[in-house]
């Protein structure tokens, strides 16, 4: 999977506020977000069921600051998880956390590289 795929859907979700999540893989993009958003961290490694058990605190003590961080929450707690991982899906979490610019879509991103 091109991650870069995963990262453009929750953006794009987000800034329109429709939309559901996916799969795994646009999850772990969007939990590395909230976590980086709320100062959290998680272990990369952690499997679907332990970072969605990860999540539950945030969604209750992260205050969101504008329309795309709520839509962002409501994605992730409307989300149920499955059973499929692998290692794109923490690099996707790592990616999140990274994130510099979170609400641009590409190729604005990529123009900046």
């Amino acid at each position: 999977m091109e991650l870069i795929l995963a990262r453009q859907s929750v953006i794009i979700k987000c800034r329109l506020n429709q939309s559901i999540m996916m799969g795994n893989y646009e999850y772990y993009y969007a939990a590395g977000l909230l976590c980086r958003l709320a100062g959290a961290q998680p272990q990369p490694e952690l499997r679907p069921d332990e970072l969605s058990a990860f999540l539950k605190p945030l969604f209750e003590s992260y205050k969101p600051l504008n329309e795309q961080e709520s839509y962002l929450v409501k994605l992730l707690k409307e989300y149920k998880v499955s059973d499929e991982y692998d290692g794109q899906m923490a690099e996707l979490l790592r990616m999140g956390r990274k994130e510099q610019d979170i609400w641009v879509q590409m190729p604005a991103v990529l123009e900046r590289v």
